[in-house]
């Protein structure tokens, strides 16, 4: 370029007029234009390579002013030499890359070839190739010395060294493990940071996917910091899906303001993905825990419109993401479902535990999957671990699943844990016994395994979160052996340990609970005749607790014996006929998923209470519908007809002073319960509490 501008000084006269002089600077600009197009679009840093090919003529027009001097522009634009991004291949680059051993790569040091700047870095990539399964020979290549001149002859043309190369070598270098201090690394380094700005996109995303661990190992924080910032402003640069995905998964955790822009790339690329690139986006999203819901939505969308096929082990992470994220998509659920059933007899025991247990955590119940879960469970019953049995067992718990062979099942259930329940780790073996309390299969030898001192004195003195949730299941396994297994005989918790803690009542009051609060303080015109959030002795809160006489008419429950609390408090025992009612609060998520049904745990405290001779009044947002009296038009006793006009009485002013709203319609029946289209749109008015209230009390008389 220099020599173009002499020629250009040299040929324009001292007097030339002004146009003359334009019109050359501007050919001469046009010539370099041209010439920067021909020159490489990745140019090494340092001295630059002329080649010996065959030049680009860069011609001038005829009436071009330049022609008419002697020597013209167009002469010497022929002459001139241009760039290319790479040397051509010679002799020793198929060498390097026909290389298998280690020894083949360091004779070339010695064998007389021209190796040329990018030359010594292929041959460490190669290298760190040959010995990426053979950690053994790197402490020994450390130790030769023609490895170590290879070092240095890098080190000394590190500056003419290609991006390309240049990232790969750097990768390289830290896979073959040297050393932190070693100078020609920390000089590779520098050298990255040097040309940062210049390096391509793909190259940093290269640079950040195989490289970012090796940099927080081996504490080059200052270089992995300013990787990442140039990957964030850089970030609309992406247009290839499989990069997106990749950096989500290898630096989305290490940068959140990345993770956001990667996120939004990935929401505006979504559409080009293919079922794997889907997949890997949702497992990368569940494993860092992160709930982008517009990005879950769209992939969601796509699952269920786009045809193409899903693989078992796409619809088994696809179960997993879901499941633990918990983003509720019942089209993607039933289509994951529907897919999977045919691979169910090809499935090992661990992936039917592990897609058991992603279905639970999405609260969706599929009676064929799980039906056929069972059957895998039978044809495989000499051969299944007691792990596997154990999670697909918690699973049927948490959604109250029943199967059809039920005996069968629970049979193999005994059979297999008889001799293993044991061995399991204590947390392990009170969730399996709390499980078979929930399906009502428990049985009186592994009640005493978990009730015993040796395994439950662990849990009674632990703080931490996970060692009280397991406290709080063997209340409900000390409940159900006090009151669905009258024949159990010990041993059981201590009494202290059943006082409730602060903990059962230390939480956020919802709409729901507060109106039902409001309403029935209303109804029952003070507190005295009513108690609110009454913590039992079995684990579970009672939302409210009423007493009634014979009569129907409400009485103080603090002054008459309370068994159910601990310790029991009262004096006076109860009246002959006198009821207690227990109002229990349900809430949405208490149910299975697009579910009337309750979940096993909310049914087991269903139980629990009634068992312990409380008629229990159901208030749901979901509105389960009451059962039906046994003869319709049967008249009711005084009783009941007391009670009936109690309620109607205090519903009728709650229901006409409740607002119109088009979102709620009544269910099929004449005492249908009132219900939401919308999730927790119930809760704001008083009318569905009023309407849920009535209902449920309705049921209770019914059953008396």
């Amino acid at each position: 370029m220099k020599g173009l501008w002499d020629h250009l000084l040299a040929v324009v006269p001292a007097c030339a007029p002004p146009v003359m002089a334009a019109r050359l600077v501007k050919r001469c600009a046009c010539l370099l234009r041209e010439a920067s197009l021909v020159a490489p679009a990745v140019a090494p840093v340092g001295r630059l390579r002329f080649t010996q090919v065959t030049p680009r003529t860069l011609t001038s027009s005829a009436t071009s002013p330049s022609s008419h001097f002697p020597g013209s522009l167009s002469g010497l634009s022929e002459k001139e030499q241009v760039f290319t991004t790479r040397p051509e291949q010679q002799e020793v680059d198929q060498l390097i890359q026909k290389a298998t051993r280690p020894e083949e790569l360091l004779e070339l040091l010695d064998g007389g070839h021209c190796l040329q700047e990018n030359h010594a870095a292929l041959m460490l990539i190669q290298l760190s190739r040959l010995l990426s399964d053979k950690p053994e020979y790197k402490a020994l290549l450390m130790q030769d010395a023609r490895f170590q001149r290879l070092l240095q002859l890098v080190d000394g043309q590190i500056a003419s060294v290609w991006h390309g190369p240049l990232v790969r070598l750097l990768r390289s270098l830290y896979a073959l493990a040297l050393p932190a201090a070693c100078k020609e690394l920390q000089s590779v380094e520098q050298e990255v940071r040097w040309r940062m700005r210049r390096l391509k996109y793909k190259h940093l995303a290269f640079l950040a996917e195989s490289s970012a661990t090796y940099m927080q190992e081996r504490g080059s924080q200052e270089l992995l910091a300013e990787l990442l910032v140039h990957l964030e402003r850089r970030w609309a640069e992406i247009e290839d899906g499989r990069m997106v995905v990749a950096m989500m998964a290898k630096t989305g955790p290490l940068s959140e303001p990345l993770m956001n822009r990667l996120e939004d790339k990935c929401l505006e690329l979504v559409e080009q993905f293919g079922p794997d690139e889907l997949r890997k986006v949702l497992v990368t999203l569940a494993t860092q825990n992160r709930r982008c819901v517009p990005l879950l939505r769209a992939i969601s969308y796509h699952l269920v419109q786009k045809p193409f096929p899903l693989t078992k082990g796409i619809l088994l992470d696809l179960a997993y993401a879901y499941g633990k994220l918990g983003f509720q998509q019942p089209q993607v659920f039933q289509r994951l479902a529907a897919d999977l059933l045919p691979h169910t007899p090809r499935l090992t025991s661990g992936e039917v535990a592990r897609c058991a247990k992603s279905f639970a955590l999405l609260k969706w119940l599929s009676g064929p999957l799980f039906e056929a879960f069972v059957q895998h469970v039978l044809d495989r019953a000499q051969t299944i671990p007691v792990p596997h049995l154990c999670n697909v067992l918690l699973a049927f718990a948490h959604l109250n699943f029943h199967p059809e062979r039920e005996d069968q099942f629970f049979s193999l259930v005994h059979e297999k844990l008889g001799s293993a329940l044991m061995g399991l780790h204590p947390a392990l073996q009170v969730d399996v016994v709390w499980a078979l309390c929930v399906l009502q299969q428990v049985q009186e030898a592994e009640l005493q395994a978990v009730l015993h001192p040796d395994l439950h004195t662990r849990f009674l003195e632990g703080g931490s979160p996970k060692d009280q949730s397991t406290f709080q299941k063997l209340l409900h396994i000390n409940a159900s052996a006090q009151l669905e297994h009258p024949e159990y005989t010990g041993p059981h918790l201590p009494a202290s340990a059943l006082v409730p803690r602060l903990s059962a009542l230390d939480r956020k009051v919802t709409p729901l609970q507060k109106e039902l609060q409001d309403t029935l303080k209303g109804l029952l015109e003070g507190s005295s005749r009513g108690s609110f959030m009454v913590p039992t002795q079995y684990g579970w809160v009672l939302d409210a607790e009423v007493l009634l006489d014979s009569e129907s008419q409400f009485l103080p429950p603090r002054d008459f014996v309370a068994p159910h609390l601990a310790p029991p408090s009262g004096s006076q025992p109860l009246p002959p006929g006198a009821k207690r009612l227990a109002f229990l609060r349900w809430e949405f998520p208490n149910y299975g998923s697009r579910s009337r049904d309750l979940l096993g745990r909310f049914a087991l405290a269903r139980r629990h209470v009634q068992a312990a001779g409380f008629l229990v009044v159901d208030v749901s947002t979901v509105g389960a519908q009451p059962r039906r009296l046994a003869t319709p038009g049967a008249p009711l006793d005084t009783g009941e007809r007391e009670a009936w006009k109690v309620v109607f009485h205090a519903a009728v002013p709650g229901i006409r002073s409740g607002p119109c709203r088009p979102g709620l319609h009544a269910g099929p029946g004449v005492h249908g319960p009132v219900q939401a289209r919308g999730r927790g749109s119930v809760l704001k008015y008083r009318v569905t509490v009023w309407s849920h209230l009535y209902l449920g009390w309705i049921s209770v008389f019914n059953n008396l």
